[in-house]
């Protein structure tokens, strides 16, 4: 039994190796077994003949090993230790990841083996020889080339990857085949050395290639992996998991790196689980891990690991660099479907729960900043039109334009965005100025600040409400977060909280905006009953002027594009109807002095 005074985590001693190794159940046992000299249960037959044979395989990879160490000291491998060592890679970590030399014929590992007893049916096994039906004689599968050891969890050799020194050479890299010992979808490369670093330093990294995992494990990133030669699998992920909640994936800056990020998304998103995902690190363009460290040093690589990304957002950004335009609703809604349909990949059904939520709010937030750019004026029209008509220009845009400034008879001087002069989005500014904030929004706050019950009973209709004061969004947030540390606020404990937080000048403009009066249900008189009743009254008038918004604004783009007297008609009536709501008509009657 372990118990972390720190952590608080405690358990048995298989939990132990579990957490602080990675180990699986079966391979905590076996360890334990083996220290403790408890013998296990005795294999069959069958299952002695098959690890016999295992170990065979064991014993040639690790004698093909130490050859090829052997060989980069001496004769032609010096070439190789130039290279290695032109890398920037210290004796000291070339002997610690046992780099070696595969020279350049076709028999000489074959022979050597030969010599210290293996048959040629073990060496093909192992994958260390090339044979075939149509190969009358086997040969050296590694030739002329760097080689890496690749070890299982137990730091065994089990398989090799080997760069090539000729410069046009190829394959570049050349990894063993699938043979008893490797499942290159079910390993990573240094894994063995950076579980114990993982659980040590509490994070992992996955980058993409073994030199990348040298280098940076030689300044000091111990806790970095590699897949062996494919994309990720789900049982490398599954080994990633083991060893840190949120492993961070390191690709390249460039396309093809983007690309590898983005082919991660299919694999991950139906395994995610409730504290169990990834994050994205993306390096400067045209620099891998390596060319980093070597050029900037290890503080650079510490500081792209400093920006890392959640999976959700890559998400977002790979299906938005899909869709080749996004200015129509029928574009956008594909967009909507084809991420809805990805989320609904998630296994389980909470972490699914919150992707869904997640992705219903980016979704919104994005519309709105569609919407305010419709309304900006003239200039974000035209340029949100010319995308819309794939960058050429629109001759009507011109000729729309000015008649903002051109007479019309009697038609008024309304121009594109004079509409909406003294909607929400032009007190964002004025409302930190002290300037009168939107009657409306006012209340909504002062009613929340005065029945701090409501916070915790509607948090999630307040999260979702549409405020376009600045200090009112701040204030809002702020409500969220108190309310979420603590349910049992009262109205002065919930006041000194927010002063102390900085927003003393945000509440005393809120009492300047209700200075003169408000509604009944927003005073600390009010019944639980008036409140309810008076707050979703609020709510539902709130959500409408919203709406007026979006259709204030698609009127004003369709007169603005159009120029008809029909579209001038609605434009002037949804403006109409817009100015009665902000007013403050069709709030709750019987309106008291404030105090």
């Amino acid at each position: 039994f372990y118990h972390c005074f720190a952590s608080g985590e405690h358990g048995d001693i298989f939990t132990f190796l579990i957490k602080t190794e990675g180990l699986s159940f079966p391979e905590a046992v076996e360890r334990l077994a083996a220290e403790a000299g408890v013998e296990l249960p005795k294999p069959t037959e069958r299952a002695k003949e098959v690890e016999d044979e295992r170990q065979r395989l064991h014993a040639a990879s690790e004698a093909t090993a130490a050859y090829f160490e052997a060989n980069l000291l001496k004769g032609e491998g010096r070439e190789a230790l130039r290279y290695i060592e032109g890398r920037g890679l210290t004796r000291d970590t070339i002997k610690r990841f046992r780099i070696g030399y595969a020279p350049k014929g076709r028999a000489n590992l074959k022979d050597f083996l030969s010599r210290a007893g293996f048959s040629q049916a073990e060496m093909i096994k192992a994958g260390l020889l090339i044979s075939g039906d149509d190969i009358p004689v086997s040969y050296d599968r590694f030739r002329d080339r760097v080689m890496f050891p690749i070890t299982d969890l137990k730091d065994r050799v089990i398989a090799f990857g080997g760069r090539t020194l000729e410069k046009d050479g190829q394959p570049k890299y050349l990894n063993s085949p699938e043979t008893p010992l490797f499942h290159k979808g079910s390993l990573l490369f240094n894994a063995s050395r950076a579980r114990r670093a993982a659980h040590d330093k509490g994070r992992l990294i996955v980058v993409e290639g073994y030199m990348d995992v040298i280098a940076l494990a030689q300044s000091g990133f111990e806790e970095t992996v590699a897949p062996l030669g494919t994309a990720l699998t789900g049982h490398q992920l599954e080994l990633l998991w083991r060893s840190a909640a949120e492993p961070t994936l390191c690709f390249d800056g460039d396309s093809a790196g983007r690309r590898a990020a983005h082919r991660s998304l299919e694999i991950s998103l139906p395994l995610l689980k409730p504290g169990q995902s990834l994050k994205y690190a993306f390096l400067p363009e045209g620099l891998d891990p390596d060319d980093l460290l070597r050029q900037e040093g290890p503080a650079a690589f510490e500081a792209v690991l400093g920006r890392t990304r959640p999976l959700f957002d890559v998400l977002i950004e790979r299906e938005e660099g899909l869709a080749e335009h996004l200015t129509t609703p029928e574009q956008r809604a594909a967009l909507e479907v084809r991420l809805k349909s990805l989320v609904g990949t998630i296994t389980d059904p909470t972490v699914r729960a919150h992707y869904q939520q997640e992705l219903k709010q980016t979704l919104w937030v994005k519309s709105r900043r569609l919407v305010k750019e419709m309304v900006a004026g003239p200039a974000t029209a035209q340029t949100a039109i010319g995308r819309r008509d794939n960058a050429r220009p629109d001759w009507r845009v011109r000729e729309r334009a000015l008649l903002g400034s051109a007479s019309a008879g009697s038609r008024p001087q309304l121009r594109p965005g004079a509409a909406l002069s003294s909607s929400p989005s032009n007190e964002l500014q004025a409302s930190l100025r002290g300037a009168p904030l939107s009657r409306r929004e006012a209340l909504i706050m002062r009613t929340l600040l005065v029945h701090p019950w409501l916070i915790v009973e509607e948090a999630e209709q307040i999260a979702t409400l549409v405020i376009e004061s600045k200090a009112l969004q701040t204030l809002r947030d702020r409500l969220l977060s108190l309310q979420a540390s603590d349910n049992a606020l009262d109205r002065t404990h919930l006041r000194d909280q927010l002063e102390r937080l900085g927003l003393g000048g945000v509440l005393a403009l809120l009492e300047r905006s209700c200075a003169q009066s408000c509604e009944k249900f927003a005073t600390s008189e009010a019944s639980p009953e008036d409140v309810t009743a008076g707050w979703r009254h609020l709510l539902a008038l709130h959500r409408l002027q919203s709406e007026l918004r979006v259709e204030l604004a698609a009127a004003e783009r369709s007169w603005f594009e159009e120029g008809s007297e029909e579209a001038y008609a609605r434009l002037r009536e949804l403006n109409r109807r817009w100015h009665q709501g902000e007013s403050g008509e069709g709030l709750e009657p019987g309106a008291v002095q404030a105090g």
